[in-house]
């Protein structure tokens, strides 16, 4: 009798400790499978952000990057590249004026070569912004480098300053997603908790207000700089009891999805729609009703335009024409509201990607089809013209090979492709 008395009553005790119980993210599906590819890059390359050496200046097919690493995953800065080897290393290449590389290039002509980053773990996922660079490795720590910049110049990354080298954020979190934007970066934790830094000029950091969010050139002091600086928690009514599962970042936009629901918070530049909002600048979090339609795989946002993929593999678009950047024609309208791409809806789209004015997508057959912006060869189609509909990027240095990931930068785009060596192992 004692021993089940005493039992009986450790029981509520037990149910006490599971209703406290955090809430708790294991994984967040960063990529569905990595494979080692060929990294190809085409558009301005003057800073090096190429990584096809010092005499290549321009490209508009993509060219071959000689990479003396296995790379499975790419991602395109504002002028620099970063690649990310089989073995969880981070190489980077292109403009280290303000530390975006991570690395010295005190040597000649060496920030147009491919080079190590000194990281103290195996990394899982890399993301870059127009001058600065972000690591997450699989312990769940989260580097970053180079700089935030606003309207009145470079901000820091740090109160500090710029960090020319990786620099921890959020030692105490365990991190399992980032995502950069222009000048922000955004943090997911194991316990569904999203945190930012950077600049909060268009209210991407989704808890500063209006007032407050523009930085005062002339009086910028630490303490001033802390609160966009150092990352903090957004903010949501704690009466809510709000858990997030994944995060994605625009230029001057952030996207949170709702554990469990469609449901996604949105925040930053919508001037043109492009976060599905009601104000032009939303400096807190407010549920997208646009974007809560749909369950998303992806959502990527350029400057003035926002593209989805959706879990069915279906790719939406919403936001400014100019240039192409919807995919809906030369003579389509400002959209509003979600429109599915009727070029692409024969294929299934299994990876989308943007820069400022471009966006691009990737096919299950390995087909890399690209619209919007092309002044700079950025698309990738041997011209400098706009594209106005989803075209077929082809080239002497795609043929046999298989796309499977892209991302634009600010005037340049890099993939990996997988080789017909390569295609045959996966299969």
């Amino acid at each position: 009798m004692p021993n089940n008395k005493r039992k009986s009553s450790e029981e509520p005790s037990s149910s006490r400790q599971v209703k406290r119980r955090k809430f708790t993210l294991n994984e967040v599906p960063i990529a569905k499978d990595y494979k080692e590819g060929l990294v190809l890059a085409t558009g301005a390359g003057d800073v090096g952000q190429l990584g096809l050496g010092s005499e290549v200046l321009e490209k508009t097919r993509f060219g071959l990057v000689n990479i003396d690493y296995k790379i499975i995953d790419v991602y395109a800065g504002g002028m620099h590249t970063v690649c990310l080897t089989q073995n969880g290393q981070v190489i980077t290449f292109g403009c280290n004026d303000e530390g975006a590389l991570g690395r010295s290039t005190t040597t000649t002509n060496s920030e147009f070569e491919p080079g190590l980053v000194d990281l103290p773990g195996k990394v899982k996922q890399i993301t870059a912004g127009d001058s600065h660079t972000a690591a997450l490795l699989e312990d769940g720590k989260a580097y970053v480098w180079g700089t935030f910049r606003d309207s009145h110049g470079s901000m820091g990354l740090t109160p500090s300053g710029s960090e020319k080298l990786p620099y921890l954020m959020m030692p105490d979190h365990v991190i399992i997603k980032i995502a950069s934007g222009a000048d922000h970066v955004v943090f997911l934790t194991n316990h569904g908790e999203v945190f930012t830094c950077g600049c909060a000029e268009q209210g991407q950091l989704g808890r500063i207000p209006a007032r407050s969010s523009e930085r005062d050139s002339r009086n910028s002091n630490t303490d001033q700089l802390a609160k966009f600086l150092v990352p903090r928690a957004i903010s949501i009514k704690p009466s809510l009891k709000l858990h997030f599962e994944d995060i994605w970042a625009g230029h001057y936009a952030t996207f949170a999805k709702v554990a469990g629901k469609n449901d996604v918070y949105v925040f930053g530049l919508n001037n043109y729609n492009q976060i599905g909002a009601k104000e032009t600048v939303e400096y807190y979090p407010t549920v997208s009703n646009v974007f809560s339609k749909h369950n998303w795989q992806s959502i990527c946002c350029g400057q003035h335009h926002t593209l989805g993929l959706d879990v069915e593999g279906n790719v939406f678009t919403i936001g400014r024409k100019e240039y192409g950047r919807l995919g809906l024609g030369e003579d389509c309208k400002e959209s509003d509201d979600l429109v599915k791409i009727p070029l692409l809806e024969d294929n299934k789209v299994i990876y989308i990607g943007n820069g400022s004015a471009t966006s691009f997508a990737v096919t299950e057959e390995g087909k890399l089809y690209g619209w919007g912006m092309g002044n700079n060869g950025q698309l990738g189609t041997g011209g400098e013209d706009d594209c106005y509909v989803p075209t077929l990027i082809r080239g002497n240095q795609l043929e046999g090979l298989k796309v499977y990931k892209v991302s634009g930068g600010g005037q340049h785009t890099v993939i990996l492709a997988l080789s017909n060596i390569n295609n045959n192992k996966t299969e």
